[in-house]
């Protein structure tokens, strides 16, 4: 589809003499009437209309092909004084309203004009259409909207909880659904057809593109979807078509009437129309987006169903936390009205579940654990949970941040940054660190909260609700940013928790020498820790801990990191003790540094299994 299509201009070239006959006879029959700014001519004898411009045209939509629209024009007049002593005329502008109709099935050829009035102000428009035909749709009017597309083509689904079959809604409507590779790369899934035409797909056969006879309102969905997707998107592509032929019609037969050769619009794999980056466009793809779940899953029907999902894995699974069963719920609903998993845990987050936004998260490809926080603690773009690499980069690069952490109080569990405390972080049985129940429950209270803003893979419109879908097929580079979301975990509640350990670390940190070998002995000695038991932690030879302590052997920046991680030190002891050695970390030529120092800041409290593993999974040297 081409450039921008404007009715407005549309209008303006067409029926111009429409328009200015119309106006002609209007000011010829009520020139008396008219309140025209006149300064030389005292009383009216005659009135010539000279020019007019097409100033703007309001759009109403109405019920099929069918639009009214008001026509605003500015008239050019010259004026002629009719007392014949005076040889007076002059020139003023008046603007006028045109209320018009007209039907697109039929070009418009039947553009009526039914009044002519002076302009006073906008008429505001029941059901207000933009200059390119596509109606205006506010976020607050999708499930209206949603509402009485089902009111019109499926009512049956807004009685009791059902699945929208899409080929009966396509039937409905009057349109055919037809299955066909498109493309090789199946970069197009699908496209409707509001005209007759000759098209070309692909032929897998003969690996080239062949041409094909298509007959008007076809919908042709590339059967890959199954594979490569699924059945929840094969379904959600043939809703997304018949919203297109229900809302967009207009805004095509518009474009045909400047381009006839005009036949289909084609929905391309991120969403967006394929080959075009305007307006118009956009805003369609925006809503057949936003209009197709809510078709799918209708409000009140969803939450009757998720009701009662509820109450059945409550009583299946024994428990009366809403969070444990929020993701058999969702997969239930999910599978109930065959859409994906996550337009199910988005439509939950629409009938108010936010427990749901901490749900299906993958980080790093691995599977963070539902979480939940108290209402409206995050903000669309914030979350709870960050990759390593995000972290290890905030860490670095963030000063606000490096202050809150590089304390000790909070390390990286889970995807998270957390207050470091045995009420939100604990192991479980096979000696991983975990959050707590607690802190799965109330992240408001021992979590960070990041920004996120999209980097890269999508439009910024269409991908409006994918911060809530950070799921394993996901693959949208978000940038993260430290977001002051400290303010949630009072200051107060914080030095409270904190303030008896801190302090202990305080008074062993005041003890410390700058002779780094003493200082070692020094911490072994408080963390009560045998050379046996550092041996087996760090897997260092035990004469050789024993020599470094003892101020025998230098040892190396390995072997004293190992030493900081095997005894649990708080990251400004273990800088403490590495700064004063004659080693130093170099983040500008070493990656592995980086994660060596992410480790000594915020996983020293884990075991030596964990950080292992953690390091292998990042790439960085073993130590």
């Amino acid at each position: 589809m081409a450039s921008n299509r404007s009715f407005k201009d549309y209008v303006a070239d067409r029926f111009y003499n429409e328009v200015f006959a119309a106006i002609q006879s209007y000011t010829t029959d009520n020139y008396d009437d008219l309140d025209l700014r006149l300064y030389r001519v005292r009383n009216i004898g005659g009135i010539e209309l000279s020019d007019i411009e097409v100033k703007f045209v309001s759009v109403n939509d109405l019920p099929d092909m069918k639009i009214e629209f008001d026509i605003v024009v500015e008239a050019e007049l010259e004026v002629r004084e009719s007392d014949y002593h005076y040889d007076e005329s002059e020139n003023c502008r008046q603007w006028f309203m045109l209320k018009c109709t007209g039907d697109l099935d039929c070009n418009l050829d039947d553009f009526t004009i039914s009044s002519v009035t002076e302009y006073t102000s906008k008429n505001k428009q029941p059901k207000p259409m933009s200059d390119s035909l596509v109606p205006i749709i506010y976020k607050e009017q999708l499930e209206s909207v949603a509402t009485d597309f089902l009111r019109r083509h499926y009512p049956e689904a807004l009685k009791t909880p059902m699945a929208i079959e899409p080929q009966v809604l396509a039937e409905k409507m009057g349109l055919t659904v037809e299955m066909r590779e498109i493309t090789k790369d199946f970069s197009v899934f699908g496209q409707l057809y509001f005209h007759d035409c000759d098209a070309v797909f692909y032929d897998e056969d003969s690996d080239e593109m062949v041409q094909t006879h298509v007959d008007a309102r076809t919908i042709i969905v590339d059967p890959k979807a199954f594979f490569l997707r699924n059945l929840g998107s094969v379904n959600n592509t043939i809703v997304h078509e018949c919203v297109h032929w229900d809302q967009h019609r207009k805004a095509f037969e518009l474009e045909r009437l400047y381009n006839n050769s005009l036949t289909r619009i084609k929905c391309q794999v991120v969403g967006g129309i394929k080959d075009n980056s305007r307006d118009a466009t956009d805003w369609m793809e925006w809503q057949a987006n936003a209009l197709t779940p809510k078709i799918q899953m209708p409000l009140a029907m969803f939450k009757t169903q998720a009701f009662k999902y509820i109450k059945q894995f409550r009583t299946e699974l024994g428990t009366s936390e809403l969070i444990d069963v929020m993701e058999p719920v969702i997969d239930a609903l999910a599978t109930f009205f065959c859409v994906s998993r996550t337009a199910a845990k988005i439509r939950m987050i629409d009938a108010g579940y936010e427990e749901a936004i901490g749900t299906f998260t993958y980080i790093d490809g691995r599977y963070v654990k539902p979480h939940r926080f108290k209402k409206g603690a995050l903000e669309k773009n914030q979350t709870f949970s960050i990759g390593a690499e995000d972290a290890a980069i905030q860490g670095l690069t963030n000063p606000t941040l490096s202050a809150l952490v590089r304390d000790g109080s909070y390390q990286y569990v889970d995807a998270h940054f957390v207050l470091n405390h045995p009420k939100y972080v604990t192991q479980d049985i096979f000696g991983e660190t975990v959050l707590t129940d607690y802190a799965r429950n109330h992240m408001d209270e021992c979590c960070l909260i990041f920004d996120l803003s999209i980097k890269s893979g999508c439009k910024e419109r269409y991908h409006s609700e994918c911060f809530l879908n950070r799921d394993e097929t996901s693959d949208i580079a978000f940038d993260i940013v430290y977001g002051r979301g400290y303010q949630h975990a009072s200051p107060e509640k914080k030095a409270e928790m904190l303030a008896a350990k801190l302090m202990e670390e305080n008074r062993i940190y005041g003890e410390l020498p700058t002779n780094y070998h003493t200082s070692l002995k020094i911490v072994r000695e408080w963390k009560d820790v045998t050379f046996k038991e550092l041996a087996e932690r760090t897997m260092v030879n035990e004469r050789t801990i024993r020599r470094i302590v003892n101020g025998e052997e230098q040892g190396s920046l390995n072997s004293i990191i190992l030493i900081c991680l095997g005894l649990h030190l708080p990251p400004r002891i273990s800088y403490h003790i590495i700064n004063n050695s004659p080693f130093r970390l170099n983040f500008h030529n070493n990656n592995s540094h980086i994660w060596y120092d992410f480790a000594l800041t915020y996983l020293y409290p884990q075991t030596m299994d964990e950080i292992r593993a953690f390091l292998l999974k990042q790439g960085a040297d073993p130590l």
